[in-house]
């Protein structure tokens, strides 16, 4: 029997473990599909305190991992399959038959970002010019060209936000008009440096000699047609996927799949404890930040 089990390896599951640890509770945790969790695809943090040089996304989970193992916390590289939270004794179910009892949950399994599918995306994201946050990685665009993909509320901001650091900002979006909420459309609009490019989708991300983002090919919906825009950065903000599916029925979520924290919480359940962190239940800010806060408040909410 566990005292605690933390279900994800990110900055929230990370920053948890430190906390729990510290604590005296020797928290188990199972580092899922992706360990170290969606920052491990980034090149290089900013905007995380304490780094005035930056680090790579790798790194700072790396350290954080690093500390909660000083303090006795335990790294399992498993894959949860299925929970069952009926009951006091939590119960998890792993990859290879494993079978593991807890007191206490924290689930911090993230969430991930929808890309296109369009060829090379996947080969030039993170560090080599397809990003999926503009607060994360727009300072790095300074003075260059950039498209956003995207036509809603998250796409329009991201956009925005990029005219303070790119030459100029291309919106690419399938249809005639943005599904975006008045006040972001016409703020998005009305910027001069923005250039919406309508009816059109994301082909091909193409590869530089320096084996970066030196454009894309985008296809007309209506014509066909195909065309060429120069660009050495595309940030894809066409939603996020919080990562579960394996609770669904288990813990109150929204329809998009976010979990629910319980009334004047922002890391308890509807659960009796069983607790939240990061991406998987924030779908607003979606930082490495105010994930490991959300990790090490759940840390510190289970500790007591």
């Amino acid at each position: 029997m566990e005292n605690v089990i933390i279900i994800g390896s990110g900055c929230a599951g990370m920053s948890a473990a430190i906390y729990t640890a510290r604590g005296g509770l020797s928290p188990l945790v199972i580092e899922g599909l992706q360990p170290g969790g969606q920052i491990t695809t980034t090149s290089e943090v900013e905007n995380f305190p304490g780094f005035p040089d930056g680090i790579d996304g790798f790194g700072l989970v790396w350290n954080m991992r690093t500390q909660a193992e000083k303090f006795g916390a335990k790294i399992l590289n498993a894959v949860v399959e299925s929970v069952d939270f009926s009951s006091e004794t939590k119960k998890i179910f792993c990859s290879g038959n494993q079978v593991f009892e807890a007191k206490k949950i924290i689930i911090a399994t993230g969430a991930s970002a929808r890309l296109t599918g369009a060829k090379n995306e996947k080969e030039l994201f993170g560090g080599k010019g397809v990003s999926t946050c503009a607060t994360c990685d727009g300072a790095f665009y300074r003075g260059k060209d950039v498209v956003v993909v995207g036509g809603g509320d998250s796409a329009c901001e991201e956009a925005v936000f990029l005219t303070r650091f790119a030459n100029s900002v291309k919106l690419i979006h399938r249809r005639g008009e943005l599904r975006a909420s008045k006040i972001m459309a016409d703020r998005l609009l009305k910027n001069e440096k923005i250039a919406p490019v309508w009816d059109s989708v994301v082909k091909e991300v193409l590869v530089g000699d320096d084996g970066k983002c030196a454009g894309i090919l985008v296809e007309n919906v209506k014509d066909n047609s195909v065309s060429k825009i120069d660009c050495q950065g595309v940030f894809v903000a066409i939603g996020h996927k919080p990562n579960t599916d394996v609770f669904k029925g288990k813990i109150d979520m929204d329809e998009e799949g976010y979990i629910i924290p319980a009334q004047n919480s922002l890391v308890r359940t509807n659960v009796e404890n069983v607790f939240v962190a990061g991406d998987c239940s924030d779908k607003h800010f979606r930082q490495a930040i105010t994930a490991s806060a959300m990790g090490a408040m759940a840390g510190i909410e289970v500790s007591r």
